[in-house]
């Protein structure tokens, strides 16, 4: 069997709800993201930066580039569901974002932009009620969605995310 290299830890499965033990365990994940993309990045010459994670992909900066760029809009979508009932949200075309010239800049603001996007969504996330993770938005592509399916998803995104640079750096013996 051979590795899919674009779902290192296998695609994202929407759950139906999450148990209190696992909205603990996936905003845990989400607080040591930017730690860990930090890691999968640490020591990468401009060379190894610009290589794309597999054959029509993005390269690692792009992806560095794209966490950040999602992340912020998953906080932003949090706090529309937050503080509005059932908000449409606004999708955006993430192929068309990573060409941009902010993506294939030096990663170093990317990473300090995960940080404090990061560190800001857990204050909000570990101030949720247990009843607050059942509330919703509507996304234009996917339909609704419970703020708990999202906690899983972002979850699962940043580990999929820093997967693609780790296996790279493995194949590559980087």
């Amino acid at each position: 069997m051979t590795e899919d290299l674009r779902y290192p830890v296998g695609p994202f499965s929407k759950p139906v709800s999450l148990s209190p033990g696992e909205r603990r365990a996936d905003i845990a994940e989400i607080a040591t993201t930017p730690a860990k993309l930090r890691a999968a990045v640490a020591g990468l010459t401009e060379a190894q930066l610009d290589t794309a994670y597999r054959p029509g992909g993005w390269t690692v900066r792009q992806v560095v580039h794209h966490v950040p760029d999602s992340h912020l809009n998953a906080y932003v979508r949090f706090k529309l569901a937050l503080t509005e009932d059932h908000p449409t949200i606004r999708p955006y075309d993430q192929d068309l974002w990573a060409r941009l010239p902010d993506s294939s800049g030096p990663i170093d603001v990317s990473l300090s932009l995960l940080d404090a996007v990061h560190r800001r969504w857990v204050v909000v996330l570990n101030a949720i009620a247990d009843t607050g993770w059942s509330r919703t938005f509507y996304h234009p592509e996917s339909g609704d969605l419970r703020l708990d399916q999202v906690l899983a998803m972002y979850a699962w995104h940043g580990r999929h995310h820093v997967a693609h640079i780790m296996s790279l750096r493995r194949r590559n013996g980087w």
